[in-house]
C-alpha cells in the first residue's frame, strides 16, 4: 500500500507553487484599492442568512482543526512506523501534502469572516482554540483499515457541506463565497476519491478484514471533527446546536448520512464479496441493510427548532 499511496501524492495532489491560494478570493491588502474591495465583500455578506454563517463558522472551524488530524493519521498503525515527520514513506507523504493542502480551507474562511464583520471572532478563535485543546478521536482505535473508512466518509461529507453551503450564498447573492465554498469542496472531492481509492485497495488485499473493519466504524457511528468544539467550555452542546442548524437548512442532514452510506457500500461493491468468513458474512449482512435503516430514520427525523450560536454578531 506504501507505493500506491506514494502514486496518490505525485497524481492526487497539488504542487504547493501552482495550487489556489486564499488571497486569490480575497482583497489585495497591498492594494490602493483594498478597503473598496473590503466594503464590496461586507456588502455581498450582509444579505447572507445567520443560519448560513452560522454554518459557515461551523465548516470553518473543522479546518481550522487540522494539526489534531495530522497528529491523529500518523499514530496509525502501520502509517509512521519511523515515528519521523520528515518519513518519504508514501503514507507520511500523503498526511503531510494532504494537511497542507486542507490548512487553506480554514484559512481562506477565517479571512473571509474576519473581513465580512459577521461573526464574533473572539468567539470562533475561542472555540478553535478549544477544539484544538481537547484533541480529536474518531473512535477507529488507532486501526488503518478503520481510518480510512472514516476518512472516505468525512471527505464526502465535507464535500457535501461547502457545496451546499456554496449553493445558499449564491442565493443570498454572494457569488464569491459560492464560488469559495464550490473551490473547497472541489479539493475535498479529490480527497474523498483518494481515500476511497485506499480502502477499494484494501478490499481487494484483504476483503474479510475490510468488510469486519467497515462494520465497526458503522456502528460506532461516523462522529464529525469538530464533535469536541464546546467540551469543557461553558456551552458544552455547541456541536449538537452547530448540526441542528445545518440539519434544519440542509447543509448535512440525516439523509446525507444515509446517502453516504449507500454510496460507499455501493463503490466497495460490498454486498457481493464471495468467500467471506462467517463473522464476516454476517457483518457484510448488517452493511448491505444500514443504508435502507438510516433513511428510514431520517424520514422520521424532526425538523430542529431555531438556534442561534453565540458565534454571530
Amino acid at each position: 500500500m506504501d507505493s500506491f499511496v506514494g502514486q496518490a501524492v505525485d497524481n492526487v495532489l497539488e504542487n504547493p507553487d501552482e495550487c489556489w491560494q486564499p488571497t486569490d478570493f480575497l482583497p489585495d491588502m497591498s492594494k490602493e484599492n483594498a478597503l473598496d474591495e473590503v466594503r464590496l465583500l461586507r456588502e455581498r455578506a450582509s444579505g447572507i442568512p445567520d443560519t448560513v454563517i452560522t454554518s459557515l463558522v461551523g465548516n470553518m472551524i473543522t479546518e481550522e482543526a487540522l494539526p489534531s488530524y495530522q497528529t491523529y493519521f500518523n499514530l496509525l498503525e502501520g502509517i509512521n512506523v519511523e515515528g519521523s515527520l520528515l518519513s518519504n514513506r508514501g503514507w507520511v507523504r500523503w498526511s503531510r501534502a494532504w494537511t497542507a493542502e486542507e490548512n487553506r480551507h480554514g484559512d481562506l474562511l477565517n479571512k473571509y469572516l474576519y473581513l465580512s464583520g459577521r461573526a464574533d471572532m473572539k468567539k470562533v478563535e475561542q472555540t478553535i482554540h478549544r477544539l484544538i485543546y481537547n484533541g480529536f478521536d474518531p473512535k477507529s482505535e488507532n486501526d488503518p483499515y478503520q481510518a480510512m473508512i472514516y476518512t472516505s466518509f468525512q471527505e464526502r461529507a465535507t464535500k457535501i457541506s461547502h457545496v451546499n453551503t456554496g449553493k445558499l450564498a449564491d442565493a443570498a447573492g454572494d457569488n464569491v463565497l459560492s464560488r469559495i465554498c464550490k473551490t473547497i469542496a472541489g479539493d475535498e472531492a479529490r480527497h474523498e476519491k483518494a481515500y476511497k481509492s485506499f480502502m477499494a485497495e484494501i478490499f481487494k488485499l484483504d476483503p474479510a478484514g475490510a468488510v469486519l473493519a467497515f462494520e465497526k466504524m458503522m456502528r460506532k457511528q461516523i462522529v464529525m471533527p469538530a464533535v469536541l468544539m464546546g467540551e469543557g467550555g461553558s456551552n458544552p452542546t455547541l456541536f449538537d446546536q452547530f448540526s441542528a442548524i445545518t440539519q434544519k437548512i440542509g447543509i448535512y442532514t440525516s439523509w446525507d448520512y444515509a446517502r453516504i452510506i449507500d454510496h460507499l457500500v455501493k463503490l466497495w461493491k460490498v454486498e457481493s464479496i464471495g468467500g467471506l468468513t462467517d463473522v464476516a458474512a454476517k457483518a457484510q449482512d448488517y452493511l448491505s441493510t444500514l443504508a435502507g435503516r438510516y433513511m428510514r430514520i431520517a424520514d422520521r427525523a424532526k425538523v430542529p427548532d431555531e438556534v442561534s450560536l453565540v458565534w454571530l454578531k
